[in-house]
């Protein structure tokens, strides 16, 4: 009788081993886990962030396994982004990639994503280095400022009074590039242009609006309205069509060709620039994955793959320069308007 409760017992066992080994199988056979990388975007229904959501899911699908959250506040603000970036610590996301709307009010939050093992990606308008692991600026800063100063000049054959339709005062990327304008015009070449005017819309597009018909109003000899933003030219190029300034105050800045096609057509626009927003958005999300994954450390002179465009080389503060500002006018802009 012992034997054979012996023997009962032995099969009970095997029985709950093999129950036990069946259940140990199972994560191996499940898939893999995803990748998920969160674009935080300065505000949603920004034609510029959306293009480069589109970019970010092509880095995803290039890459496989990759998951792309697309998310940001409905209106342009730290408080707005702090939220959402609490939120996805909770839910323990493998990287943030990040437009900032201020460059230090982040900086704790984000510091708090990192020391869960979050990695984190500026692009755009950045955040302070201690935020960070890099900054992916879409351009040179240098180039942009003088870029903008140069389209202003041409415009208004070399001569006159200029002023600056800006995002918010704290955005990172157009303070920076605003003080290279004004370094700019210190040169002989633009010694009789005049800049008379610095005014901010918070890349809300009523608030620019009455900005820059506010600039137009009050300086009467101005001759063209540089808006190193994308939600800021259309509104200053709608209002010069509405104050029936065509052809005597030109708009130049920052647009995306989408959007500007029609304003170039009316006269308002001779020409403005923009880098692709698709390739940032790609090439951002493509380093976010490198970090994820080990590939790369965030140190002076790392180079940094980013997919189809090459590779990019971190500075000493952790920044790199995805490529030059490129020029639209009547010649192409409907071309890359079927694009962005």
């Amino acid at each position: 009788m012992k034997i054979k409760k012996l023997l009962a017992a032995a099969a009970a066992v095997g029985i709950l081993a093999g129950i036990a080994g069946c259940s140990d199988k199972k994560p191996e056979q499940a898939q893999p886990q995803q990748t998920r990388i969160a674009m935080v975007v300065k505000s949603l229904g920004n034609g510029f962030f959306d293009a480069a959501h589109t970019g970010a899911k092509e880095a995803a699908s290039q890459i496989g396994g990759v998951e792309v959250i697309y998310t940001g506040p409905t209106t342009p603000s730290a408080e707005g982004q702090i939220e959402i970036i609490n939120s996805l610590i909770s839910q323990k996301v493998d990287a943030i990639v990040i437009s900032a709307n201020d460059p230090n009010a982040l900086v704790p939050i984000t510091k708090k994503a990192m020391q869960r093992g979050i990695k984190v990606i500026s692009f755009d308008s950045g955040l302070a280095q201690e935020g960070r692991q890099m900054q992916l600026n879409p351009s040179n800063a240098q180039l942009i400022g003088e870029k903008q100063i140069q389209m202003a000049a041409q415009e208004i054959g070399g001569a006159g009074e200029i002023a600056i339709l800006s995002a918010s005062a704290q955005a990172t990327n157009q303070n920076m590039w605003i003080g290279v304008m004004k370094k700019v015009l210190e040169q002989p070449e633009y010694a009789k242009v005049k800049l008379v005017a610095t005014v901010y819309g918070d890349d809300q597009s009523d608030k620019s609006y009455r900005e820059a018909i506010g600039l137009l109003r009050s300086h009467p000899n101005l001759k063209a309205i540089i808006a190193p933003t994308t939600v800021g030219i259309v509104a200053a190029s709608k209002a010069v069509a509405d104050e029936k300034l065509v052809g005597k105050v030109f708009v130049t800045g920052l647009g995306l060709p989408s959007e500007m096609a029609g304003h170039v057509k009316s006269g308002a626009v001779k020409q403005f620039a923009i880098w692709n927003p698709i390739d940032l958005g790609y090439a951002a999300t493509f380093a976010a994955n490198e970090f994820v994954k080990g590939k790369v450390e965030a140190k002076p002179g790392a180079s940094v793959s980013v997919g189809r465009l090459g590779k990019v080389t971190l500075d000493a503060t952790g920044e790199a320069a995805l490529g030059p500002p490129f020029t639209y006018n009547a010649q192409n802009v409907d071309q890359f308007a079927k694009l962005f």
